[in-house]
């Protein structure tokens, strides 16, 4: 079994979300309590605070809170500056830096849970012979605003506004009152209770509405897109601001067929079509999750790699892509479903 597991770097990845998204999503049972809420709150990835049994939480929700309770209200009565914004504040970043230190944006790839509930409900759809949707570069490229505006409106302005009493407190952390992880993790513990449309007010059953049509449409748009809601989730835009700060990389050397073949484009769930294209630091893009389905589906020898500082973790190997061709496409379609589709792609890379 073991051997099956490590046979590939997708299986092996594979298998480190399913352990993660249990340890996410019921992680509290096994680390205990005090772990989970005391220690574990500042992870990089979607791991839903609203989940009672969760082994920790994402670092987006005490980011709003503290700008909501400490920094807004600290501003409006300018007092206590240390103890309320602060120490807060580098509290939380000190634990979010920690974590992303090591892993870097592998949280997003590997650890996150709702970005393993889209990818295993789009192998059903491969499996299920839905058509694969792709973004081409122009609509990606609009695709990406999103992101930075769901982490500036959602998670950075709203709270701080509502905090100094601008906003009304039911827009205190409207990025989690949205948020598809807080509905899809809560599921699979068997609670409802976030699906609940609450009507205190306009805000809060409008944010309520937008959640469960959000989280819907997440689990239907899966079955055809890969990562449909990561492209736009805040979490991916706030790693990547600190992305540079984690010697955990994607490295691509300069190769006289690149930009011919596409595999590693084709390869890529985030549809990051610069990766094709260009090497050095811009390889390494914004949108990155360091999956490393385009190192594993290069097929030149250690053209892409994945790096942490100066150790080469895994590169691409021409040997290696032979091995990965035999079971699947690059772009996720199943061996038998696309074998029509073969010398295609074989004749790209001859």
């Amino acid at each position: 079994m073991f051997k099956a597991i490590f046979s590939t770097l997708g299986r092996f990845r594979l298998f480190i979300q399913i352990v993660m998204l249990l340890l996410t999503v019921y992680g509290s049972n096994v680390v205990g309590f005090y772990m989970a809420e005391k220690v574990s709150n500042a992870l990089p990835a979607l791991s839903c605070a609203y989940d009672q049994q969760n082994g920790g939480y994402c670092v987006l929700i005490p980011t709003q809170h503290v700008l909501h309770h400490r920094i807004g209200e600290a501003l409006v009565k300018a007092e206590q500056v240390t103890a309320q914004i602060v120490l807060p504040l580098v509290f939380t970043l000190i634990t979010f830096f920690t974590f992303f230190f090591v892993l870097g944006k592998v949280f997003c790839g590997w650890v996150c849970p709702l970005g393993t509930i889209q990818e295993l409900i789009n192998k059903l759809g491969r499996r299920l012979n839905f058509p694969l949707r792709r973004f081409e570069n122009g609509n990606v490229s609009r695709v990406r605003l999103v992101k930075w505006l769901m982490l500036i409106v959602l998670v950075l302005a709203l709270p701080l506004l509502t905090g100094m009493g601008v906003t009304p407190h039911s827009l205190g952390n409207p990025y989690c009152d949205i948020c598809p992880s807080r509905i899809a993790t809560t599921l699979l513990t068997g609670s409802t209770e976030q699906m609940a449309l609450r009507t205190g007010d306009g805000i809060t059953f409008a944010l309520g509405a937008i959640a469960n049509t959000l989280v819907g449409f997440m689990l239907v748009a899966a079955l055809a897109v890969r990562q449909p809601f990561c492209r736009i989730c805040p979490m991916l835009s706030f790693n990547a601001t600190f992305q540079r700060l984690s010697p955990m990389r994607l490295v691509k050397k300069q190769h006289d067929k690149c930009d011919k073949c596409g595999v590693c484009a084709k390869a890529c769930p985030m549809d990051i079509h610069e990766i094709a294209r260009e090497h050095g630091a811009k390889a390494y893009h914004e949108d990155c999750t360091l999956c490393g389905r385009c190192v594993e589906f290069c097929p030149d020898d250690g053209v892409i790699q994945m790096k942490w500082g100066p150790v080469t973790l895994f590169k691409s190997s021409r040997e290696y892509y032979k091995q990965r061709m035999k079971g699947e496409m690059p772009d996720g379609t199943l061996k038998a479903v696309a074998t029509s589709r073969k010398p295609a792609v074989e004749s790209e890379n001859a």
